[in-house]
């Protein structure tokens, strides 16, 4: 055990005399300019493990903003220079004066004046005529053979006014006592007689159309 402890004594000191002689080459090299080479000299002999970090990387600075470029003022405007109207006399030109044409003639046309309208056809004839007596004897006659028997007996006599309407078809009826004979049987049998025995033609209008018309008449009653 002696032994072992002096021989790590011994080894002790040679180690710490190395390394003192290591600082004296230093110092040397240093102030004679060759300590950059000593140095790599020594860490050539002396074993050293240097564990060194990974540096980080540096981050990069952001991008200068672009340098603002001066104002530079707009260039001038030039006038483009005036034409120059360079005038050139014209030809000399003729001027023609041509005269009016003359105006055309107008004949004018006569035209005959259109012809007057015809004149309106006359009218044609009336027809119209009043009523007619058809065989009036042969019925007056039958009326005075039907004379009242009492105003025969009784010789009474008389004249009766009397109006009756004549039908289109020539017959009396309606028949009226205008003017009365003073005797009521005289007066009623001149109606019954006229409106059973007369006849007539009857009145027609314009056109010839037989229409309703009167008739008047007196029946004179006389015993012979």
């Amino acid at each position: 055990m002696a032994y072992a402890d002096q021989q790590m004594s011994g080894s002790k000191i040679t180690a710490i005399v190395i390394v003192a002689l290591i600082h004296v080459f230093v110092g040397y090299a240093l102030v004679t300019g060759l300590a950059y080479q000593a140095v790599q000299k020594i860490a050539e002999k002396v074993t050293t493990v240097d564990i060194k970090e990974p540096e980080k990387p540096k981050e990069e600075p952001p991008p200068p903003p672009p340098k603002k470029q001066p104002d530079v003022p707009p260039p001038p405007i030039v006038a483009p220079p005036p034409p120059i109207d360079i005038a050139v006399a014209p030809p000399p030109v003729a001027t023609v004066v041509k005269a009016p044409p003359a105006p055309p003639v107008t004949v004018p046309i006569a035209v005959a004046p259109p012809a007057p309208p015809a004149p309106p056809a006359p009218p044609a004839p009336s027809q119209a005529r009043g009523v007619r007596t058809k065989g009036q004897n042969r019925w007056a006659s039958q009326i005075q053979r039907n004379y009242p028997s009492r105003a025969a007996r009784e010789g009474r006599e008389g004249r009766v006014g009397v109006r009756v309407t004549v039908t289109p078809d020539g017959r009396a009826e309606n028949c009226q006592v205008t003017s009365s004979s003073g005797s009521p049987d005289l007066d009623e049998a001149a109606c019954d007689g006229m409106n059973r025995y007369a006849r007539f033609d009857p009145a027609l209008d314009a056109a010839g159309n037989a229409i309703s018309s009167s008739f008047s008449t007196t029946i004179v009653y006389q015993l012979n």
